[in-house]
């Protein structure tokens, strides 16, 4: 798990089939307070959050973000209050150097294409590959790792996976604007980001020996730069026995993202076990699962979405409660059946951070209004 689960460890990590280690990745968008738009400011803010928070924080391809990482955690809450911790320390240091962090996908107000690349041999490398692709590249998501026995499995649980990853989507939707213009979107950092040649959802492969053919070729055709460049939302480790699952918009909120973990793991728990059984996973074509991510990245919640085990079209706000109906099993042998109820009915309630970043706006007509919302709730729970 990349800075988490994905770092080296002197011995290998004992693996529990009901509560897998998991760790969060989270990328924010640095603003200015004042102007409230996006700010190339990253690499100040990591460099005095590092003083507390070490290399858990650092900057990203951009010099707009800043990403924030956990430590490996076998507990939602222990994880939560990570999290948490960790939005608090990357917020302060912003404070302290005269800038704000926010929580979305994509960034509201500002200049902000092309954006400020951070200086890096790597990054020069990738600019020289996928040229104007970076254009867009100020987005912000975030990655769930959970951990897994071996690289075989985490392919075949990733083929069980791929049904529901536009659930995933309409869920944490968090980006409906983009540089001070409304993209009729819920998620546009989704539709953004899958130009790239090798993101968006993987597609199935029936070994991991195929994985590793498909990669081969991928990186003989040039479209890989390195195993870092396999950009699915859904991909194993190089290095380690995990699993890193990364369709989402940056959780708007500390709560949504340790719900977002908790979901994360439980659907890898229920797909590992019937990997185990020799359930090799649906095949879903490309062309249909290209459509419910749209659907997803459209609607979020507020409109129709793909049902993912009938196929069918139907409320979106009906497809927590079917996910929630697949992963019950998981849930309750991890004690966390009541939380993700709790807070999957509280996120119907409430409304995504799509949602919420639009009735910010719509108060007083105003971006700056959203990035002022934005600001707040970074840390701080969704409004009741």
């Amino acid at each position: 798990m990349t800075a988490t689960v994905d770092a080296p460890h002197p011995v290998p990590l004992p693996f529990d089939a009901v509560c897998p280690l998991m760790g969060v990745e989270e990328e924010y968008l640095v603003v200015d307070p004042v102007t409230r738009e996006v700010a190339p400011r990253a690499a100040q803010i990591v460099e005095r959050a590092a003083i507390e928070m070490g290399e858990r924080v650092c900057t990203e391809i951009t010099r707009l973000q800043v990403e924030a990482k956990t430590d490996p955690c076998a507990g939602v809450a222990e994880l939560e209050g990570q999290l948490r911790r960790m939005r608090v320390a990357v917020a302060a240091a912003a404070r302290e150097e005269g800038l704000a962090l926010v929580a979305s996908g994509t960034p509201v107000l500002g200049d902000a294409v092309p954006p400020p690349i951070t200086d890096h041999p790597r990054y020069g490398v990738g600019i020289a590959t996928y040229r104007a692709l970076h254009d867009e590249q100020s987005i912000c998501a975030g990655h769930v790792h959970v951990h897994l026995p071996d690289r075989e499995r985490a392919v075949l649980v990733g083929n069980h996976l791929r049904p529901w990853l536009p659930v995933l989507i309409a869920l944490m939707a968090n980006s409906p604007f983009w540089t001070g213009r409304d993209t009729g979107y819920a998620s546009w950092r989704t539709l953004s980001w899958g130009k790239w040649p090798v993101a968006g959802p993987p597609p199935y492969f029936a070994s991991l020996e195929e994985f590793d053919e498909v990669i081969g070729a991928l990186t003989e055709a040039g479209a890989l730069v390195d195993p870092g460049t396999i950009f699915w939302d859904v991909r194993p480790s190089a290095r380690l026995p995990t699993l890193e699952v990364r369709v989402t918009d940056i959780p708007a909120t500390v709560e949504e993202s340790a719900l977002l973990a908790a979901v994360v793991r439980a659907l890898v728990v229920v797909s590992l076990e019937r990997v185990e059984r020799g359930d090799p996973g649906p095949r879903l074509s490309a062309e249909r699962l290209r459509v419910a991510y749209w659907r997803a990245a459209r609607d979020g919640l507020d409109g129709h979405g793909i049902d993912p085990e009938t196929g069918r079209l139907r409320s979106a706000a009906d497809l927590p409660a079917v996910l929630l109906g697949h992963i019950r099993p998981a849930l309750e042998a991890a004690g966390d059946l009541e939380l993700v109820t709790r807070r999957l009915e509280r996120l119907r309630r409430t409304g995504t951070g799509a949602a919420r970043q639009r009735a910010a706006y719509e108060r007083r007509g105003r971006f700056t209004d959203v990035v002022d919302h934005l600001v707040k709730h970074l840390v701080n729970p969704a409004d009741q």
